[in-house]
């Protein structure tokens, strides 16, 4: 069982920048296809962005161009980097497979605020 713990959020203005980070422990990631999620107040848990072993990448069209997905298989940890970023934003992030059958227990998340 891989454990997942996300870091990195906070309070940001409009327009501002974060970069979040999932740090796996129990067992490797780096065959895994990775993604990070977010759930905002009221809503479902949406993927946000995928990163694969091989590195392709998959953002939904709402982040694109703003966010950046990246993993180093080294440090068994995925990265979003988050830019201009906007009030929508605002969500808990979660990191962890995109394999539905292969999913880990989720871990805490990290809260992103975008104020406006």
């Amino acid at each position: 069982q891989v454990q997942l713990v996300e870091s990195g959020g906070g309070l940001v203005q409009a327009g501002g920048s974060l970069r979040l980070s999932c740090a796996a422990a129990g067992s490797t990631i780096r065959l895994d296809p990775m993604g990070w999620y977010r759930q905002a107040p009221g809503k479902e848990r949406d993927l946000v962005a995928s990163i694969s072993n091989t590195g392709s990448t998959y953002y939904t069209d709402s982040v694109k161009g703003r966010f950046t997905i990246s993993r180093d298989n080294a440090k068994n940890t995925v990265y979003i980097q988050m830019n201009n970023l906007k009030p929508e934003d605002t969500a808990v992030y979660y990191c962890n497979t995109v394999v539905t059958y292969r999913r880990w227990t989720w871990g805490q998340g990290t809260q992103v605020t975008v104020s406006s």
